[in-house]
């Protein structure tokens, strides 16, 4: 008879997720996931696969906790104003957090455009994103806060780049007030 699974699952695999997002994939070993998670090494095997699938898992499960917390700041607000909450509500996040960066760019960083995996979770994440800041942007061409003529598309990519350069500069040790500017002064430079 087989032996019953002795630990949540969801909780293990955020452990996980956590050594992931310091160490990286290709930096954390199979020991270093097994001491963080506190199971033996066939329970992670028969629950989780291998490390690939851990990983997979993992950067799953953050790049939707991710995107989901960026959305949850872009409502409330409409336009402009709910880009900026969004990208003060990033420059805002505790500093230990800020010191791992973003594990979405970490994986970019780590794996490039080399890993289809990995490439089809960024590109989720990031058509998800995408479209709530597009509708955000509509919003503010529509109220007059920026211009009419503005490409939406194109606007887009410079909040997404302004939220990548965030992570990376938050990682890099910027500072709440550098990060906050940095968002405030992506926000003006969106009214054109």
């Amino acid at each position: 008879m087989a032996r019953q699974r002795e630990f949540d699952r969801v909780e293990t695999l955020n452990k996980a997720l956590e050594v992931f997002w310091q160490k990286g994939y290709a930096a954390t070993s199979t020991s270093d996931l097994l001491d963080a998670m506190r199971i033996g090494r066939q329970s992670m095997y028969d629950t989780f696969g291998d490390k690939r699938s851990l990983y997979l898992e993992a950067l799953q499960r953050y790049n939707e906790a991710s995107v989901n917390d960026l959305l949850r700041h872009l409502k409330g607000d409409s336009g402009l104003a709910a880009i900026g909450h969004m990208l003060q509500a990033f420059a805002s996040r505790p500093k230990r957090d800020n010191a791992k960066g973003c594990m979405g760019v970490n994986a970019i960083a780590e794996f490039g455009t080399g890993d289809e995996e990995v490439n089809a979770l960024r590109d989720a994440s990031a058509k998800l994103l995408n479209h709530a800041v597009e509708a955000q942007l509509r919003a503010a061409a529509a109220a007059g806060e920026i211009p009419a003529d503005t490409d939406i598309g194109q606007a887009a990519a410079f909040v997404a780049a302004t939220l990548s350069g965030m992570k990376i500069s938050a990682k890099a040790g910027a500072s709440i007030a550098t990060l906050r500017a940095i968002a405030s002064f992506a926000v003006q430079g969106l009214r054109g």
